[in-house]
């Protein structure tokens, strides 16, 4: 931020696209209107993407901030969406690198808050105004001094306080964990498994084992602890039903080794994102399918399940994976009312100007297909999210059809 204020000092009498011009010069600056995009045909592919001269950069690179200072609330108020909550970034990224993962990917590295320098004074400030206390991440209970923090937190002056944690890793569920959260009202926890597959998980490089899984219940329970909640996901790449079947009995098998502990699924259907190494995967056709039958399957034994819906998933895709070209159709979706029927009409009214819902949504993409992110590049290289992809697909020889 301190280059691109200093950039525009530079140039702030000048005209537009001088000033637009001199800014693409700054690291981590992208100008989409200083890049010409060109397409196979109007309903095509992309064909390429080019700066609009030499002097831009053809290549954006992502910026990332480094720092152990992360973030807190600066406003808490009872109109929040999380009412009267002082939030406090323990961790930002995430280390594990789920193959699907924006969270992970676009935003490494994996970064953790001083405890000292950071953590507790921003706690310290916060419980000055609110005796609710959240703590965001992706995957808090990885930071490094995540005991020490709990230790912190299990004091008495704190015994007032209600303290909500983000979603956490399935191994860092202790019966100390869930003891301290209990003991500061909190009555849930929420984890990530993605499947009850071993075989699945491993080719989404979700480091994971169903005995984990079973522990941190145990735990859970024996800490006080009265639910948890699980996030899963439908359609990943290379789910067979027989993956399906191992979600449902790792369920049973949870509800067994945790009598009395409230039990839910939540699930969604897999929406590739860019900047991942799936990225190149469209959304399985099969996956509305797939969440009826875990449905049935779940409600029949008492298990709470809880599907996201498979119609909004499929429209997460196409504006995951869009190019320019879905400007016009976007326009058009607010016009008509916003609701799942105001895509199909715009579709139907752009026909033969953009692809098809089919080729954002569904289609595997080509490898060597140019992406309509091409020139924004993350943390990552894109031969470096190849060489993830292909070692996913090597797992168990599984060919994938890309």
């Amino acid at each position: 931020m301190a280059d691109f204020i200093e950039a525009y000092k530079e140039i702030r009498g000048a005209e537009k696209q001088v000033q637009l011009k001199h800014l693409s010069q700054v690291p981590g600056v992208y100008i989409p209107s200083l890049y010409e995009v060109t397409y196979e045909s109007a309903d095509g592919a992309i064909k390429s993407i080019e700066p609009i001269d030499k002097d831009i950069p053809a290549l954006v690179q992502k910026q990332t901030y480094r720092g152990n200072t992360l973030s807190a609330s600066t406003v808490v108020t009872e109109k929040a969406a999380w009412e009267n909550i002082f939030m406090v970034e323990v961790v930002r990224s995430c280390p594990e690198m789920c193959r699907f993962c924006l969270a992970s990917y676009l935003t490494l590295p994996f970064r953790s808050a001083s405890l000292e320098g950071s953590l507790i004074p921003a706690i310290e400030k916060g419980l000055t105004v609110t005796k609710r206390l959240g703590l965001l991440g992706a995957s808090v209970t990885q930071h490094p001094e995540f005991d020490s923090l709990l230790d912190y937190l299990n004091q008495q002056k704190y015994d007032d306080i209600r303290l909500s944690i983000a979603s956490v890793r399935t191994n860092t569920v202790t019966e100390k964990l869930a003891k301290i959260l209990s003991n500061r009202d909190t009555k849930s926890i929420t984890i990530a498994v993605e499947s009850g597959s071993d075989r699945l998980r491993k080719i989404i490089n979700k480091k994971l084992e169903n005995e984990e899984i079973i522990e941190a219940a145990v735990n859970a329970k024996a800490g006080g602890l009265k639910a948890i909640k699980f996030y899963g996901m439908v359609g990943l790449p290379g789910e067979e039903v027989e993956d399906l079947d191992a979600t449902i009995e790792m369920m049973l098998a949870l509800k067994k080794a945790a009598p009395g502990l409230r039990l839910s699924l939540g699930c969604s259907t897999f929406v590739p994102k860019s900047h991942t190494p799936f990225q190149w995967f469209g959304v399985n056709s099969q996956s509305e399918k797939r969440l009826k039958f875990l449905e049935k399957q779940l409600r029949s034994k008492g298990i709470d399940f809880r599907p996201e819906s498979y119609k909004w998933s499929v429209i997460q895709g196409l504006i995951s994976r869009g190019d320019r070209r879905l400007s016009n159709l976007l326009e058009l979706v607010r016009n008509y009312g916003d609701s799942l029927g105001s895509y199909k009409r715009a579709f139907k009214e752009l026909r033969g100007e953009l692809p098809e819902l089919d080729f954002y949504v569904f289609n595997d993409w080509e490898l060597e297909q140019i992406l309509p992110w091409n020139h924004i590049q993350g943390p990552l290289p894109i031969t470096t999210l190849k060489k993830h992809l292909a070692e996913a697909m090597a797992i168990h020889n599984l060919e994938f059809r890309i």
